[in-house]
């Protein structure tokens, strides 16, 4: 359960760094981390800022794995404060919910969305970042 909190977690930070939802998610992930560790909050938020500085440059030059290596940081630094405190999963979860509510509440979707498609001969690709309806007779 805390493995999945965790990804969760990270999954919300890297997704919602270049959107609306961002300060409040870096606020609460302080905020989680400040209820067990004071003197480490700080720091966190400045490790939160450089992510989100280190993940732009990365989507701005295509570099996935960049973003994959933060992910899985961030997952490693929760899954390791929730093993050390599980008694804040509750209030992670809260705050996770509460942004994702936010998100859908404002219509926003979360995250980026990148395809690539090959096809050749007679084949057929659709692609779609949301809703797709075909229609083929």
């Amino acid at each position: 359960m805390l493995n999945e909190l965790a990804q969760a977690a990270s999954t919300a930070i890297i997704s919602s760094v270049a959107t609306d939802a961002w300060p409040r998610l870096r606020d609460g992930v302080v905020t989680v981390w400040r209820r067990v560790y004071p003197e480490r909050a700080d720091a966190v938020g400045a490790d939160l800022d450089a992510c989100r500085d280190d993940l732009l440059a990365a989507r701005a030059g295509s570099d996935e794995l960049s973003e994959a290596e933060l992910r899985a940081e961030w997952q490693g630094r929760v899954r390791r404060l929730l093993v050390e405190n599980p008694e804040i999963a509750g209030a992670l979860r809260a705050l996770l919910d509460e942004v994702g509510q936010s998100q859908a509440a404002r219509g926003a979707d979360v995250g980026e969305v990148r395809m690539t498609a090959r096809a050749s001969g007679n084949a057929r690709v659709y692609q779609a970042g949301r809703d797709q309806h075909i229609t083929e007779r």
